[in-house]
């Protein structure tokens, strides 16, 4: 839509500076005639107040041509601000051809197209690539002997970022990186473990805990309850032994 507007824009400017161009050469043209008296001079009735200006047809005809005649001399400049506008908009048009061939040439390159290691046949080859390139055959041949030399400056770069290579790195950091995710999961993995031991670990010094505390108990109760009967506790704790002969019944 912008581009539309520019170019309607740019037709409305050179036809209006050929249409004052005309009118100024006409308008000229009759009043040199007029002064020559091959032609009648403009009749205009005037006043101003109670003022009454005779003549005042030629004046105003003479100041219009004066006005016609000054901005025909703005023509030149308007003509050269067109050039310049037109050269930028060419410059701008042949550096992006450029910059699609080069890219196209440099792609070319990566793949391992052009195989000559010599500079001028270097740049002839990706020259005939080019101009047998069926996205580049509208462009002139400077446009593309630049590109093919610009390709050929940037060999260097194409064969340290060449597609085997950058697949080849590609396929290197996927391995690291599956590699750091299997890490990661086997991580996560020991961690529920050693969570799940801790739990258990926790749930088994609880059960002791609470077998040694009935253990103490137990033995609290028998230390009561032995003498009685006439027996007592070893010194270990784990053997029962007679106190002595029982008193006899009465």
């Amino acid at each position: 839509m912008t581009g539309l507007l520019n170019h309607a824009q740019r037709a409305m400017h050179v036809v209006s500076l050929a249409l004052l161009t005309t009118i100024g050469a006409a308008v000229l043209a009759y009043t040199i005639a007029c002064a020559l008296g091959l032609a009648p001079w403009l009749s205009l009735s005037l006043t101003f107040g109670e003022t009454t200006i005779p003549q005042a047809g030629t004046y105003v005809q003479i100041a219009l041509t004066g006005i016609l005649v000054s901005l025909a001399f703005f023509i030149p400049a308007n003509r050269r601000i067109l050039g310049l506008e037109r050269a930028h908009r060419d410059f701008r048009i042949s550096m992006e051809d450029v910059a699609r061939a080069y890219h196209l040439c440099h792609s070319a390159d990566r793949t391992g197209v052009f195989t000559l290691s010599s500079e001028f046949d270097a740049v002839r080859e990706r020259l005939s690539y080019l101009r047998d390139h069926p996205d580049l055959d509208s462009l002139e041949p400077q446009v593309l002997e630049l590109a093919a030399q610009m390709s050929q400056q940037s060999r260097e770069l194409a064969d340290i970022y060449s597609d085997e290579k950058v697949a080849r790195a590609k396929t290197f950091l996927r391995q690291r990186q599956q590699e750091a995710e299997r890490q990661q999961q086997l991580i996560v993995e020991a961690l529920h473990a050693c969570r799940d031991l801790r739990k258990w670990t926790q749930q088994i010094e609880l059960e002791e805990s609470v077998v040694a505390s009935q253990l103490a108990q137990l033995e609290e109760q028998l230390e009561a309850t032995l003498p009685a009967l006439g027996y007592s506790l070893g010194r270990d704790g784990a053997n029962v032994v007679p106190l002595g002969e029982r008193p006899a019944a009465e």
